[in-house]
């Protein structure tokens, strides 16, 4: 982790304004072409929400502004930033999970398959000290809703600058599998240039 010097830094002005905000989260929903991957995994036998998590992630640790949070009023860059995606049940309820970077496909999803065995064998959010990590980014899939916007629960009165991604439906058009993806993040770290980075990245590396 390191600290970024605020006397230095570009976006000092940036975070002195955006911080003042009741709410300084910005969002943006986009769609991304996932056609390789998603015939890849289908093909493979492959989870494809395994897939799309770990290249999600991927993206995310490729990009300076998505690894930097705001700590007691200070910035800092992590080094490794790890996923907190929500895991479904059965019962329709959902769990909290945590699973740790790591580059190499296979052994993300081995992780991401015990934590779902995890999550889907105990009941409740299952919240401990994993998901309120600075060193992470909130996922969450909703595969049933084609969405073209987003917004999520905030507790103003606790300071959050941890994204927030969802990706929804995968729909057909045209040839192409397109999968609709939304990002909230803190204006302060980032604008919509940084966002628009991080979906070419992702896009990118889903084929």
């Amino acid at each position: 982790m390191k600290i970024i010097n605020l006397d230095t830094w570009k976006r000092r002005e940036h975070l002195d304004f955006f911080s003042k905000f009741d709410e300084p989260m910005f969002s943006i929903s986009a769609d991304v072409n996932c056609t390789e991957a998603y015939n890849y995994c289908k093909q493979n036998h492959i989870s494809f929400f395994a897939y799309y998590l770990h290249k999600a992630l991927v993206a995310v640790n490729e990009i300076h502004e998505f690894r930097c949070r705001i700590i007691n009023d200070t910035v800092v860059e992590f080094d490794v930033i790890n996923a907190s995606p929500t895991i479904g049940r059965k019962d329709e309820t959902f769990g909290f999970g945590y699973i740790p970077y790591n580059t190499d496909f296979e052994k993300f999803n081995s992780s991401l398959q015990s934590e779902k065995t995890r999550i889907q064998n105990s009941s409740g959010l299952g919240f401990n000290y994993d998901n309120i990590k600075h060193d992470v980014i909130h996922f969450s899939s909703l595969p049933w809703i084609n969405f073209t916007g987003l917004t999520h629960p905030r507790n103003f009165n606790s300071p959050d600058s941890v994204p927030k991604i969802s990706f929804g439906k995968v729909n057909l058009v045209d040839r192409l599998y397109i999968m609709p993806v939304s990002v909230l993040a803190h204006h302060g770290l980032m604008d919509g240039i940084h966002i628009a980075k991080y979906l070419e990245k992702f896009e990118s590396l889903l084929g």
